[in-house]
């Protein structure tokens, strides 16, 4: 059983999690009329984790007996005009769910809730992977310029990702 204050924070948590992906698929449309059909596909796999991750903490309320609430999802903020800026969002929205998670974590440990804790280090781990695939993308877009023969390899490149299993 976890506390009433936690259980809030989860569902807020949930809400955030429904955004990313919300956030993540307005940037796949975004990518894609910009002619950038790989990293469309990119940011919907994102999209899908996103909304996987949502569901994960969904079933870990549920299996505590909490009821899971949810909130209004904001408009994403879009109309990119540079492949690069996406990334760079991207980036920037992952580390605020990185300082989020790491709330919840301090919560967790300051109520000595052991569950939540155990939940909460995979979203950690997978966030540290995200932070870093996120910096390799720009460092590549980066590297890219404005050499669009370049640009279009690293599309295809980002075009080759699919859905993680777990």
């Amino acid at each position: 059983m976890i506390s009433k204050q936690m259980a809030k924070a989860i569902n807020d948590q949930v809400n955030k999690e429904i955004f990313s992906s919300y956030l993540y698929l307005a940037m796949s449309a975004n990518a894609i009329s910009l002619g950038f059909k790989g990293a469309g596909t990119w940011f919907k796999v994102q999209f899908q984790e996103e909304l996987e991750h949502a569901l994960k903490f969904y079933n870990y309320l549920l299996s505590q007996g909490e009821v899971v609430e949810f909130g209004a999802i904001d408009k994403p903020t879009v109309g990119y005009k540079a492949l690069l800026d996406m990334y760079v969002d991207t980036l920037k929205h992952e580390k605020l769910v990185t300082k989020s998670l790491n709330a919840l974590m301090d919560l967790a440990v300051s109520e000595k809730d052991y569950a939540t804790q155990a939940l909460l280090q995979w979203y950690i781990t997978e966030q540290i992977e995200e932070e870093a695939n996120d910096a390799d993308i720009i460092a590549m877009i980066k590297m890219a310029g404005t050499s669009t023969g370049t640009l279009f390899m690293v599309d295809k490149q980002l075009g080759k990702r699919g859905a993680k299993a777990g």
